[in-house]
């Protein structure tokens, strides 16, 4: 980053079911952002949408769990960052719908301020994991098999839907939203009587919903950094102590999960993790920021794409920073060289020609 001081404003918390998520990793951000560097603001997003400056020695003077909103003073115009300097750069950490999926960064770019993460496009097809598989097949990357379907054909053909996915895929099936991330709306299913409810389950929380085969695999992350040609981390592994790495096994159970990093990969598994993680990365239109999740099958030994996460979590577990950790990559390092990203991302578009 250039000596010039900037301005950093931390945006977290929003309207998705992964709010609580936010929270908890705006406290880990707010954390290792280097004051000495940067002028350092939070903006809280409550629930219901609006934004609300925030005090952060006022925050962060609770040590431990989501960093709370504190609606004083009134809120904010949706989108008004008028308060700060022209040197402003913004860290979304929202996780999910109205944070995640490129809604929040078109408003970002309309205003053209430096943002960390993807841009729009690459936002909006990282969020869609039916989307995402599509372009990483195109790419030759090998996916899940899987069917999706949309509220409205769910509505008219129920019946053939579920025959359909177990006629195809078999069981176990693995039902998802196809545009939320956390294993939020996620069902395992393991009986064809289970497949009606988990399909009505993950309507609830988007009108896409992504049915996928299910294998017995090792989940496998790679972290990326950078611009558009990415650095990658070493990869990590998420062991569940249950059927699968469910949203409590995440977040609320502290013995749900373990985390290996580095996962146990061979060299050439290693380098092949990471070299689908570049493919990915490059067809999805990633920028900044992302973790890349795929799947190792035990029994062959072949690799999967799973899926992205354009805004990683970023608590004290999370596997973002901890993969970054594992390669030297400290977390005040790693959130200067996000900054850094993204002012350089915005001085090449400011170099663009807009006209004729």
């Amino acid at each position: 980053m250039p000596d010039l001081k900037y301005d950093v404003v931390v945006l977290y918390g929003g309207r998705s079911a992964e709010h609580e998520i936010s929270c908890r990793s705006a406290r880990f951000i707010l954390n290792n952002l280097d004051r000495g560097k940067y002028r350092v603001h939070a903006i809280g997003i409550a629930s219901d949408g609006s934004w609300w400056r925030q005090n952060i020695d006022e925050l962060l003077a609770l040590k431990s769990g989501p960093l709370a909103i504190t609606k004083q003073g009134g809120p904010i115009p949706i989108g008004d960052f008028s308060a700060f300097s022209e040197n402003l750069v913004v860290f979304p950490i929202l996780h999910g719908s109205f944070g995640e999926d490129g809604t929040l960064q078109g408003l970002l770019e309309l205003k053209e301020l430096a943002f960390v993460g993807p841009d729009t496009l690459g936002s909006a097809i990282g969020i869609d994991k039916v989307v995402a598989k599509k372009l990483a097949a195109s790419a030759g990357v090998p996916v899940v098999p899987w069917i999706d379907f949309r509220a409205q054909s769910w509505a008219n053909s129920k019946d053939t839907i579920c025959a359909r996915a177990i006629e195809t895929l078999g069981l176990p099936l693995f039902v998802k939203p196809a545009r939320l991330g956390s294993s939020v709306g996620v069902t395992k299913v393991t009986s064809p009587k289970d497949l009606y409810a988990a399909c009505e389950h993950a309507l609830r929380f988007d009108d896409k919903v992504l049915v996928e085969k299910g294998m017995n695999v090792r989940e496998i992350e790679v972290a990326a950094l950078g611009g558009y040609e990415p650095k990658l981390s070493t990869a990590g592994e998420v062991v569940p102590h249950a059927d699968f790495y469910s949203y409590d096994a995440k977040y609320t159970k502290a013995d749900g999960a373990s985390v290996v990093v580095p996962a146990k990969l061979t060299e050439v598994q290693l380098k092949e993790a990471q070299a689908l993680s570049r493919q990915v990365y490059l067809a999805l239109e990633l920028y900044g920021m992302s973790r890349i999740d795929l799947f190792l099958e035990k029994s062959s030994g072949k690799f999967y794409f799973n899926e992205v996460n354009t805004i990683p979590g970023f608590t004290e577990i999370s596997q973002y920073p901890l993969l970054w950790r594992e390669s030297g990559v400290s977390a005040c390092e790693l959130i200067d060289q996000l900054l850094e990203s993204a002012v350089v991302r915005k001085h090449q578009r400011q170099n663009l020609r807009r006209a004729k």
